[in-house]
């Protein structure tokens, strides 16, 4: 695996990149259907998209890029728990979670060292290479965030993260499978028809 060197505060853009349109309209009813508009899937996808596209070059020089920051970042701040149960909150395969912790430790920008209550554990701490590095960042992020969130006004913005934040711990908790069957057989109690051959 090649050697990668740390993100250095003067390669990651103080802005967002010029491909993002500076103006953000407050509605786009004009463009896209009513029903879509207000479909919750395609607002989510939207907004998603619109801030990975940002957040991506402003990291794109770190080891793993958004999902390496996700993990700086947990580093930086010493989130209890070791390498799996990091894994499993951020949604990363325990493989790729390897390599990729792998990756940033060989850039100097996070370490291992045994977990205080269950030596068997390892727990990801970041040096100090590391906690300056997420620290330039974080205010870079926060450019993104900005430029997204445009359209609302600051006590709007305040309110937006925080419902945001609800539904992200709340999903997070769930079992998006089997909330998911359960939710489709309260909308939906009758059986499932057998489904009859093409030929029939």
């Amino acid at each position: 695996m090649p050697e990668t060197t740390p993100a250095k505060p003067d390669t990651v853009p103080d802005t967002v990149p010029d491909a993002v349109p500076d103006a953000v309209p407050d509605t786009v009813s004009d463009t896209v259907p009513d029903a879509l508009d207000r479909d919750l899937g395609w607002s989510l996808g939207v907004v998603f998209r619109a801030y990975v596209r940002i957040a991506d070059a402003l990291v794109a020089e770190l080891p793993g890029g958004a999902r390496g920051y996700q993990v700086l970042a947990a580093a930086a701040q010493e989130l209890p728990g070791g390498q799996g149960a990091l894994a499993q909150r951020l949604g990363i395969d325990k493989t790729v979670m390897t390599y990729l912790i792998d990756d940033l430790e060989q850039a100097g920008l996070v370490e291992r060292r045994p977990d205080p209550a269950d030596r068997r554990n390892k727990r990801v701490l970041a040096t100090a290479d590391g906690r300056a590095t997420w620290t330039s960042l974080c205010s870079r992020l926060e450019h993104a965030e900005e430029h997204v969130l445009a359209p609302l006004a600051a006590d709007e913005r305040d309110l937006f993260r925080e419902l945001l934040r609800k539904l992200a711990v709340r999903a997070h908790t769930l079992d998006p499978v089997t909330s998911a069957c359960e939710l489709v057989a309260e909308l939906d109690p009758a059986p499932a028809r057998p489904r009859h051959s093409a030929r029939h």
